[in-house]
């Protein structure tokens, strides 16, 4: 894989499509690689983009700094400047999924002039910030009461803060079992029920006294063999405190999306893609995605059945969701 490195960070990349194709930049989540976009990244490079997608600092091939404090968004924000500037600083289209939404968010916030478009899966755009103090008070109360949830879905954030190296420790303990049983389909029939990651505090953890995931078939549907393979190795390597260290930073992420000019209002075109199973960024049925509506002025949104993983569940229809949305841009100088 080729490598962008300055003397702050080392960012590996896969690469496809003709160099002097327009510019589009996949930015994964957690707990993925850049590879999670292959679907994405086949479908656009075969219509001549030039597409691009890192593995972010934590994971794989890319820097893995100790500091907890080196993962606030500021820093893989500028990870991606310096990129960006590596592949000759053209406007481009970024997508982020997960944690890589937030980078995209901020990244259009802070660095508008670097942004063609930016299309986001899953988790929303928060001009005040991307941490607990902006998402609990989003919080469905009618499904997570407050003396029974008080932070709602998001108790595993919490948990992270106040148990962090407990919680690489259980991820790490067999990896291969914790990316089985993470990456699986949404299923319908979990909408309207409280998720799982609402309750991880009260079981001690992701895995309760086990402290390891259950041994359980992959769900062969997600990720090809090679994929998944390639995933549990570079999580042997690296471990899940990189990974993990992106939820300890609230007040610094706060603090920068303070700092963004124009109250961090996104006027270039965004399209945003609602999971409609997403239990724990559920965009559909809650009043999580209401912020975005307001500090967004060139919003499309489309909703996909799907759970969380929505671009390796249904990644025809994510490329269709970006295609229809590209085709509606002005075509790049």
């Amino acid at each position: 894989m080729p490598v962008v490195e300055t003397g702050r960070h080392r960012t590996s990349y896969l690469s496809a499509g003709p160099a002097d194709g327009p510019l589009m930049i996949f930015v994964h989540g957690w707990p993925e690689l850049g590879l999670a976009w292959r679907r994405e990244i086949e479908h656009f490079a075969a219509q001549g983009w030039h597409c691009i997608a890192p593995d972010m600092r934590g994971y794989g091939g890319s820097s893995v700094p100790a500091d907890p404090a080196a993962y606030a968004l500021s820093e893989s924000v500028q990870d991606m400047v310096e990129l960006h500037d590596a592949l000759g600083g053209k406007p481009a289209v970024w997508v982020g999924h997960d944690w890589g939404a937030p980078v995209v968010w901020n990244l259009a916030a802070h660095h508008a002039e670097r942004c063609r478009a930016v299309a986001n899966l899953c988790v929303p755009y928060l001009a005040q910030g991307f941490g607990l103090a902006t998402l609990v008070p989003l919080v469905d109360r009618g499904l997570y009461p407050a003396a029974e949830f008080p932070d709602g879905q998001w108790d595993y954030w919490r948990f992270y803060q106040e148990s962090f190296d407990q919680a690489a420790a259980d991820f790490e303990a067999d990896v291969a079992a914790t990316l089985a049983l993470l990456f699986r389909r949404g299923r319908p029939e979990t909408v309207g029920r409280p998720a799982r990651s609402a309750q991880i505090r009260a079981r001690g953890g992701w895995f309760g006294a086990d402290h390891r995931a259950p041994v359980r078939a992959r769900d062969e549907t997600m990720l090809p063999a090679e994929d998944f393979a390639t995933l549990v190795k570079a999580f042997e390597t690296t471990g899940f405190r990189g990974a993990g260290a992106w939820y300890v930073n609230d007040d610094a992420n706060l603090a920068y999306a303070a700092a963004a000019p124009g109250d961090g209002k996104l006027r270039m075109p965004v399209l945003f893609v609602h999971a409609a199973w997403d239990g724990v960024c559920d965009t559909v049925h809650s009043r999580l995605a209401d912020p975005m509506r307001a500090d967004c002025t060139d919003l499309t949104e489309i909703v996909i059945d799907s759970g969380h993983d929505v671009l390796l569940e249904r990644p025809d229809a994510v490329n269709a969701a970006l295609q229809d949305w590209l085709a509606a841009l002005t075509p790049p100088r």
